[in-house]
């Protein structure tokens, strides 16, 4: 059942979308404030939420959030408990496929994350945005999902994070599988679940989910998929108030841990 606004008391769903200045995160923010949401458009360098708010419109609200920084979180958390008190979706959405040299292809990114030559700062780099950003961000919502009747966090995540499908010869996945971003999504699904099984006493459901191969900054624009089709099972997991949890769903359907 989707999250609607409630005429009769006014009732009006809060979201936050970290990395939603662009791409996947882009039209997350854009299709929740298409359903009544009120959504803050999380953005590492505010300017840049500025101009997504500006062509998104509706009610969104940029908000400056580096996942990285305490401080910044410690910040947004602030302003969105004054000025809604409270939080009903979490979409941890920011993320970043590595930390080198920019504008080379998905193949090269492959390559510098293989186990044998990683850069240990590059491993630092990505899972300090990927893992521990999603952990610091959702320990720093907490206290405003609580106040929420049907409170949920959505973790975007990918296929190649599957070990099922990473440990099995005959997946495609298989020879893209590397320590940098893909271990980091493998990672961030083990975080989803120990958030699912901690919160589930407190009815606040915590679920992953793969946008697929969409084009998108990440993979240099590689993708196959568009924004659209991206966006479409982060959106309908993220409007499911009345859904399971602890889930790993990808455009197909359910994935495999």
């Amino acid at each position: 059942m989707e999250n609607q606004i409630d005429s009769s008391n006014n009732y009006q769903p809060v979201a936050l979308v970290t990395g939603a200045n662009q791409g996947v995160g882009f039209q997350i923010a854009k299709e929740l404030a298409a359903k009544g949401y009120k959504v803050y458009v999380g953005s590492r360098n505010l300017n840049n939420g500025k101009k997504a708010v500006a062509e998104i419109g509706a009610d969104t609200h940029a908000i400056q959030l580096d996942v990285t920084q305490q401080s910044s979180i410690s910040a947004a958390v602030e302003r969105i408990e004054k000025e809604t008190g409270r939080l009903d979706l979490l979409v941890n959405n920011a993320g970043i496929a590595h930390a080198g040299k920019p504008g080379r292809t998905v193949e090269e990114v492959m390559e510098s994350g293989r186990a044998v030559n990683v850069s240990l700062d590059e491993v630092r780099t990505v899972w300090e945005t990927n893992v521990f950003g999603v952990i610091a961000v959702t320990q720093a919502v907490l206290p405003l999902l609580r106040k929420s009747s049907a409170a949920r966090v959505v973790n975007v995540s990918s296929g190649l994070g599957s070990l099922t499908w990473i440990s099995d010869p005959e997946c495609w996945a298989r020879q893209h599988f590397g320590i940098v971003y893909a271990a980091s999504k493998t990672a961030l699904n083990a975080v989803t679940l120990a958030f699912a099984l901690e919160l589930e006493k407190e009815n606040i459901k915590v679920n992953a989910t793969s946008p697929g191969y969409t084009a998108t900054a990440l993979n240099n624009f590689q993708g196959t998929d568009s924004l659209e089709v991206g966006s479409r099972e982060p959106v309908r997991v993220a409007l499911e108030t009345d859904g399971s949890t602890g889930g790993f769903t990808g455009p197909d359907g359910p994935m495999p841990w």
